[in-house]
């Protein structure tokens, strides 16, 4: 049976750190120029749903330095547009392609797929999760910082996929996670319980300062994202004392670094100044998405 890379609380630490680790010394071969063919004569079809840049361009390049291919299906463009079912999809594109990966609206429907695949999935991003960005920015705080043991990270905003997916990290990995979110705003209450229950260090508060007081990573993403844009108006209102700023960033700890998954709207969820500031670590973060999903790819398909 293919293994699935839906979330990240159904890998251990142990397996989430070999990725990272693989990651590590993909980056330094191509760093090198030195070819990695782990994949040669493999393909991944891409399935897509909203609009990406990181997603398409890491995924297909990764592929292409692995030795493989990449398509690139859209739904507006596949059977899926005019309402062909996922399980239909999975079982067609199974004898076609060695992996797939989606980036969707809905868990549900990327559950689904993986359902009736019969090659390994991979969740480019949904609405409840974002797994392959924060192995990325794990990724990067490694890099940066030299390891995950005794950090404390800093989430400032809206409590989407994206922190959803940072609350699974910190239930696995075992690093201190600290939420600050508005009310009405806060993450999956499922993906809390099962945290809780996995024993992680996670709190959440109102306050943007008292998260980012002493953390070595502060972390943020759109206040709306894509499909909320007709909320754009109110979430400005909601989310205006959480901009993270010098402010902010002054009570953290003196490694600290900010992170960012891109695209950034500056004067808004950051200022211009973190955002280009010395502190940041957001293009390094965005590259490791090229090495971080080429590790992941490597390891379901057994290479």
């Amino acid at each position: 049976m293919a293994r699935h890379f839906l979330c990240l609380q159904d890998f251990s630490k142990e397996e989430l750190g070999a990725m990272l680790k693989l990651a590590a010394e993909l980056k330094a071969r191509h760093a090198k120029g030195e070819q990695a063919p782990l994949l040669a004569g493999k393909t991944l079809g891409m399935i897509f749903k909203k609009n990406s840049t990181r997603t398409r361009v890491s995924f297909e390049a990764g592929m292409t330095q692995l030795g493989g291919h990449a398509i690139f299906l859209s739904t507006d463009t596949t059977q899926m547009g005019r309402g062909e079912p996922e399980r239909d999809t999975a079982r067609v594109l199974s004898r076609y392609v060695d992996a797939i990966m989606i980036r969707t609206d809905t868990q549900s429907s990327v559950e689904e797929l993986a359902r009736w695949a019969t090659v390994p999935v991979i969740n480019g991003l949904t609405d409840l999760h974002h797994p392959c960005q924060v192995m990325a920015d794990m990724q990067t705080v490694i890099e940066r910082l030299g390891t995950l043991e005794g950090i404390t990270v800093a989430w400032i905003g809206d409590g989407n996929n994206m922190a959803n997916s940072w609350i699974e990290a910190a239930g696995v990995m075992g690093f201190a996670l600290r939420l600050a979110c508005p009310a009405g705003y806060e993450p999956d209450s499922r993906v809390m319980r099962w945290a809780k229950e996995a024993g992680a260090d996670i709190s959440l508060t109102r306050n943007p300062l008292e998260a980012a007081r002493g953390a070595d990573v502060v972390n943020t993403d759109v206040w709306a994202s894509m499909g909320q844009e007709s909320e754009k108006d109110k979430r400005k209102k909601d989310f205006a004392s959480y901009m993270v700023d010098d402010k902010i960033m002054a009570l953290t700890s003196q490694r600290s670094i900010f992170l960012h998954c891109l695209p950034a709207y500056r004067g808004l969820e950051v200022s211009e100044e973190v955002l280009e500031g010395p502190r940041s670590a957001v293009w390094d973060q965005a590259e490791n998405r090229l090495h971080v999903q080429k590790a992941i790819l490597a390891t379901l398909l057994g290479k």
